[in-house]
């Protein structure tokens, strides 16, 4: 089937649509296109109950609109079960869950924990506390200078002593993506777990958890043009029954005495409290739109996009690109530094020509010292991003050594 890549469906943005804003930091947040807005707006006029705790027609709505979500998200993941999708605030929060809830609870003293050199924050700081109140020991998966993690690294890292190994499918910093099915196999072979940080990739990686055969995934809607404050954790359904419940409170028991409590069954033991079902509907609206344009169009031309720019950086002299060295292995993600030039400066320089890009560590520190560097600037793409972004964001770059006092 013919791909139109030329397409960009920057219209149906209205941020995008209204502004002359070249939004380049999509992969810390992604822009919101109308039907999603319109579906949570909906949500609000003629649906707003609480889920699953009323009898009368408009809570009954209300869980209904909840449990279409649910089902949505089962089949964008291909899931086996729905009681395997957990709606929670977003990745941070899920990977925070299988910590405190298997990882305390099945770890003991010189258990280990695998994880990569290039993870976020969120998929490191979790499991420094897991190995610190159990006596696990926290061991990393290193990569070469370019992302790359070999075969032999993975052999080499995963022994019988690894319990859980915890890994992004996509570097948030690099756009390198990594081989999940060989690290999952290798795990599996040795009796761990595999929890894979699917944040960056959902939106670029067509995802199949059976495929990849991970035990637990997590994702943030807000990086698939959903709103903020909704996010997804899949976990296979046999380990999420022997695991406790993460928070206690309201919807996630079946019964309650002055001293016990019996919870509930999946998967609303893990979803204390009140959903944030507008969040769901959203999230609902963002992947049937994905399904509507196509993930594989949306890689395609996310990919024409970073070429594109990717080659007009390296005709630039004094900038240095980050990770690997062909545009294919950075997946939307450029990073970069400039010699002579702080990031922040960077950022800031380009915000006066509209151009919105991320500068700092990107919560992924362990991976900047590895590579040898405090910061860098990040540019990011989405397939609603349009040449005339990349000529901007490459005309303003161009400049800024000059704008510093540099004669070159």
């Amino acid at each position: 089937m013919s791909i139109n890549v030329n397409i960009s469906h920057r219209e149906d943005f209205p941020l995008l649509r209204d502004s002359n804003i070249v939004y380049l930091d999509n992969a810390a947040t992604s822009q919101k296109p109308d039907c999603v807005i319109e579906a949570v707006e909906e949500f609000y006029h003629k649906h707003n109950a609480n889920p699953l705790r009323g009898f009368y027609e408009l809570a009954m709505l209300a869980t209904e609109q909840l449990e279409n979500s649910r089902t949505t998200v089962k089949e964008f993941i291909n899931a086996k079960f729905e009681e395997e999708v957990i709606f929670t605030k977003g990745t941070t929060e899920s990977i925070n869950l299988i910590a405190n809830s298997y990882g305390m609870n099945f770890l003991g003293e010189g258990d280990e924990i695998l994880i990569s050199i290039m993870e976020h924050h969120c998929n490191i700081l979790p499991w420094q506390f897991v190995a610190s109140k159990t006596g696990a020991v926290l061991k990393y998966l290193e990569c070469d200078m370019d992302g790359l993690i070999s075969d032999t690294a993975i052999e080499e890292a995963i022994t019988d002593k690894t319990k859980i190994v915890a890994i992004t499918q996509l570097s948030n910093v690099l756009g390198r993506e990594n081989p999940i099915a060989r690290i999952t196999k290798t795990a599996h072979e040795h009796g761990a777990i595999v929890v894979m940080d699917a944040a960056q990739s959902v939106v670029h990686v067509k995802i199949d958890v059976q495929a990849l055969d991970v035990d637990f995934m997590a994702f943030s809607g807000h990086k698939i043009m959903s709103p903020m404050g909704i996010g997804i954790l899949y976990g296979k359904k046999e380990l999420l029954n022997k695991m406790p419940p993460f928070l206690r409170g309201g919807e996630m028991i079946e019964s309650v005495t002055r001293t016990d409590a019996v919870f509930a069954q999946l998967p609303y033991k893990f979803e204390a409290g009140t959903d944030n079902a507008s969040g769901a509907v959203g999230l609902m609206a963002a992947i049937n739109y994905i399904n509507s344009i196509g993930m594989e169009y949306m890689h395609e031309r996310t990919l024409m996009l970073t070429k594109m720019c990717f080659d007009a950086i390296c005709k630039i002299p004094h900038i240095h690109i980050i990770g690997a060295k062909d545009s294919n292995n950075h997946n939307g993600i450029i990073s970069f530094t400039i010699d002579n030039v702080h990031p922040h400066d960077v950022s800031q320089i380009l915000s006066e020509s509209n151009v919105c890009v991320r500068a700092g560590h990107h919560c992924a520190q362990p991976l900047c010292d590895f590579l040898g560097f405090k910061s860098c600037t990040r540019a990011s793409f989405m397939f609603y991003n349009t040449q005339e972004d990349i000529d901007t964001f490459i005309k303003s770059l161009s400049g800024i050594r000059k704008m510093m006092g540099y004669g070159d």
